[in-house]
């Protein structure tokens, strides 16, 4: 039959180029992928035979095979999985894995070392092979499929399809080497790479020699069912590259075996740098599942919390049916109780990281900290044990994150919470005026960046006896620092001024009061208890929704020049301009927007100029 030729999908062109000129650093990497993806056609025919028994027989040993020839400057793959039919070759081979095509060639920056570290993540692993082979051949029938395809390429923008005989259901992948990558076809070398980087895979992956012989390279066992006493951390770490597709180590990881009225093996890894599904919570993620070492799913999300969704790795059970569905997993028992002692094992796996390796902690958290944190909303039953591996920027420590242990351990003594001020950058909230009264008398304020932390405080409302409170909504704690004489005089005295800001700012603000949290700007805006946070209203209406909002009150500082000069303005333009001024501080210090910056900057000039003409200092800021 002619051969069809077809141009290949505009990124996985440019993906192919980066290929060829070396994108991995590591040229040997490619056998381990495509001794990968064998061993993923070999699963899937064996999960689906399940259903299928006609696809294979009980004799059908599922196996790969790697056949060097150094003469011809060759090495052919085979194996006898699924295999693909047509459509799924042109699918498979033509196009970077369709999900995440377009935003993968959107992250190659020409780093090369960052670059590679990207392949894997969308399923590129077989077009490693263009980094040693100047053409690839592949050879694919799919099993219970009489039509066998031919895909060719030279990996430089084109593709050729045709429909061949091929007497057996698999694929063959067929290598033609380029002159300086003739080492591939040396037994030698191929055996090394196969014991270094594929040892792991469960089926027999055998080097085929000149005279036709087998010689069975790997252990041929699933990694996870072998005595941790025989495995090394190198071997941890080839299996979660094999796993995961991640060309980074893993963090850290678990492996047990549970035995007694249920019985499974897990094994459990924290990578180290986020996948970009991660927040995708439409995404399906979780681990492998495996039911008597049979493959049966890829990303079983029943078996972790949502909030656990960057753990990989598998569970391999015996209590569960090999035709297990997704629906069946739904609402089992025995996978409830799977899922509940995989949650217990990460999390202490996590308090081991935190407690033992703070540096690996520290990396953990930067990245994955603000997932975590969804479980303090999700599951009140691990809030405590959650609670305790909570990091935070705070303003006491030169540390980059503290817990709410160290933040307890550091409490002055008649301290009544712990303290915490929310904002959209560090910057904002290490400067936000809602801080200086509690910092002057040496209280420690944790600083909130994250935009889940508004949820995670309405949800964490104590932490050990103490009570989380916000320096930025209700009336403070800090009541009792100042004398009760002195207090009521600031009030008789401010009575008046508070009645005619509360007129001038109109329905802006809910009500104007002095403050006892501010000692060095002139005002700030804060919520009442009963209402949202200010930054939870912003949010809210962000996203769009539509609620009641009640207006902040204005709080002012009695001490600060500007404020006296407002209370010692008799004509009502002028404490107006004044009053606006106030209140568009405080908007900006919050990281608020001015509804009118034009005429705020007015009313500034206006300030300024009258305060130049009197030839008097006039302050408006500290």
């Amino acid at each position: 039959m002619t051969a069809e030729r077809r141009a290949f999908q505009a990124e996985t062109q440019s993906l192919l180029r980066l290929m060829i000129h070396s994108l991995y650093s590591n040229k040997e990497i490619f056998l381990r992928e495509l001794i990968s993806n064998a061993s993923d056609a070999c699963d899937k025919l064996r999960f689906l035979a399940l259903s299928q028994p006609e696809l294979r027989t009980d004799s059908d040993e599922l196996a790969i095979e790697l056949i060097p020839d150094a003469k011809a400057r060759t090495l052919t793959l085979r194996d006898n999985g699924i295999g693909m039919s047509r459509d799924e070759v042109i699918d498979n081979l033509g196009t970077i894995a369709r999900s995440g095509t377009r935003r993968f060639m959107e992250q190659l920056s020409g780093d090369q070392a960052r670059d590679a570290q990207l392949i894997g993540q969308f399923g590129v692993g077989f077009y490693s092979a263009f980094i040693v082979a100047e053409e690839v051949v592949v050879r694919s029938r799919r099993a219970g499929s009489e039509e066998a395809v031919e895909w060719r390429s030279r990996g430089e923008g084109e593709f050729e399809v045709q429909t061949i005989d091929k007497p057996s259901r698999g694929t063959e992948i067929v290598l033609h080497l380029r002159e300086e990558d003739a080492e591939f076809a040396e037994t030698s070398r191929i055996g090394f790479i196969v014991r270094k980087y594929s040892d792991h895979i469960g089926f027999p992956v055998r080097l085929i020699n000149e005279q036709g012989e087998a010689d069975t390279l790997n252990q041929a066992s699933a990694f996870w069912m072998r005595p941790k006493a025989e495995l090394k951390d190198e071997d941890y770490q080839a299996f979660y590259q094999h796993l995961s597709k991640d060309f980074e180590p893993a963090l850290a990881w678990t492996h047990a075996k549970v035995e007694g009225t249920l019985e499974y093996t897990t094994l459990l890894y924290l990578p180290q740098r986020a996948p970009f599904e991660l927040w995708n919570r439409e995404q399906h993620n979780g681990v492998q599942l495996y039911v008597k070492r049979v493959f049966i799913m890829d990303k079983a999300a029943e078996l972790l919390p949502p909030w656990l969704r960057f753990v990989r790795g598998l569970v391999d059970t015996a209590d569960l049916p090999l035709n297990v569905s997704r629906e069946i997993l739904q609402g089992n028992r025995n996978v409830e109780k799977i899922k509940a002692a995989l949650t217990k094992r990460v999390l202490d796996l996590l308090e081991d990281l935190a407690s033992n390796r703070a540096e690996d902690y520290r990396r953990f958290w930067s990245t994955f900290g603000a997932v975590l944190k969804e479980g303090i909303i999700e599951d009140a039953g691990q809030r405590a044990r959650i609670a305790r591996l909570l990091r935070f920027a705070s303003s006491g420590s030169s540390e980059p994150t503290v817990s709410l242990a160290d933040y307890l351990a550091r409490m002055p003594e008649g301290q009544k919470a712990i303290y915490f001020q929310t904002a959209d950058t560090l910057a904002a909230a290490r400067s936000s005026p809602h801080l200086e009264g509690y910092l002057k008398r040496g209280y420690e304020v944790l600083l909130l960046t994250d935009r889940i932390d508004e949820w995670l405080v309405s949800h964490l409302t104590e932490f050990e006896g103490k009570p989380l409170r916000s320096v930025a909504q209700g009336s403070g704690d800090l009541e009792d620092s100042i004398e009760t004489a002195e207090k009521t005089q600031q009030q008789a005295v401010y009575a008046e001024t508070l009645t005619r800001l509360g007129k001038a700012l109109g329905g802006r603000i809910g009500s104007a009061r002095l403050s006892t949290r501010l000692t060095e700007s002139p005002a700030c805006l804060v919520a009442d208890d009963a209402g949202l946070s200010r930054r939870l209203e912003k949010l809210f209406q962000q996203s769009g929704e539509k609620f009641p909002v009640r207006p902040p009150v204005l709080e002012i500082n009695a001490d600060h020049p500007l404020v006296a000069r407002l209370k010692d303005t008799a004509d009502d333009g002028g404490f107006a301009d004044l009053a606006e001024i106030l209140y568009g501080q405080a908007v900006l210090a919050e990281g608020g927007a001015l509804e009118q910056p034009g005429e705020f900057v007015q009313r500034l000039n206006r300030l300024l100029i009258e305060g130049l003409g009197s030839g008097s200092r006039l302050i408006l800021t500290p």
